[in-house]
């Protein structure tokens, strides 16, 4: 029977803010905390600048009480926790850390099996680097437990953090590498919304949004967008992300 008084929000992809407007209808008077980078584009509700309409993610329209800052404490759970700037997977992105038990919220700049898509990347601005700098980041704060954006608790964060150095340096030597990653997780989310849906409504889905546009523009390697698209879902079915079943894609 505990009121929720505070939700705090590392960052604004749908994934991870998706529930506010839920929550906010079912606590009225629940403090909403967002990074600063995009509260204005909140305020006004700029789906366009919050990157809803460029992927084609629903996120039903939320509203915040304050936000965050760089080198903030906050006191949640008996703990105090460090807020710190985290660009990379998003610009606006923050990590919390509880360094009496070396507890860090790594959202998704680090997972146990790597990190979130680089979304400036997929945009053509540079972000790499951040990720690099975060992950350094994350490695000075030497954390015991890790409670990522996706994925379980984990406690092997040495190597949680090669395996990301690994996969940054893979995508930065090879972009086309991380663009197919980029289209493959845009479309696999869909899905997740969807559970499943017809080809002919996936593909007048896809056309309408502007990511895939440009990273089929970027990195389409000369196919047009259908075959370009057809390779993307192939790889999802291999996988084990998606299946088939008479012309109907299904989340799996």
């Amino acid at each position: 029977d505990r009121t929720l008084d505070r939700l705090v929000n590392t960052h604004l992809h749908s994934d991870h803010c998706g529930g506010n407007a839920l929550l906010q209808r079912t606590y009225p008077n629940l403090n909403t905390l967002i990074p600063p980078g995009e509260s204005q584009a909140v305020a006004v509700w700029d789906a366009a600048a919050l990157s809803y309409d460029k992927t084609g993610q629903m996120c039903p329209r939320f509203s915040f009480t304050d936000v965050l800052h760089d080198g903030q404490t906050l006191s949640m759970a008996n703990l105090d926790w460090q807020v710190m700037s985290a660009p990379g997977h998003d610009p606006h992105s923050v990590i919390l850390f509880a360094p009496e038990h070396r507890l860090l919220m790594s959202a998704d700049a680090l997972w146990q099996n790597g990190f979130g898509v680089v979304f400036p990347e997929l945009v053509g601005v540079d972000a790499f680097d951040e990720v690099a700098q975060t992950l350094d980041l994350i490695e000075r704060l030497n954390p015991a437990t890790i409670i990522p954006g996706h994925g379980a608790v984990f406690t092997e964060v040495a190597p949680a953090l090669a395996l990301a150095r690994s996969k940054l340096e893979g995508f930065a030597k090879s972009p086309e590498k991380h663009a197919r990653y980029g289209a493959k997780v845009l479309l696999k989310f869909k899905l997740l919304e969807w559970g499943q849906i017809s080809r002919a409504d996936f593909d007048a889905w896809s056309e309408q949004v502007p990511y895939l546009g440009d990273l089929h523009a970027r990195f389409g390697m000369g196919h047009d967008r259908k075959t370009w698209l057809d390779m993307m879902l192939a790889e999802l079915e291999r996988s084990g992300a998606m299946m088939v079943k008479e012309d109907v894609l299904m989340d799996v």
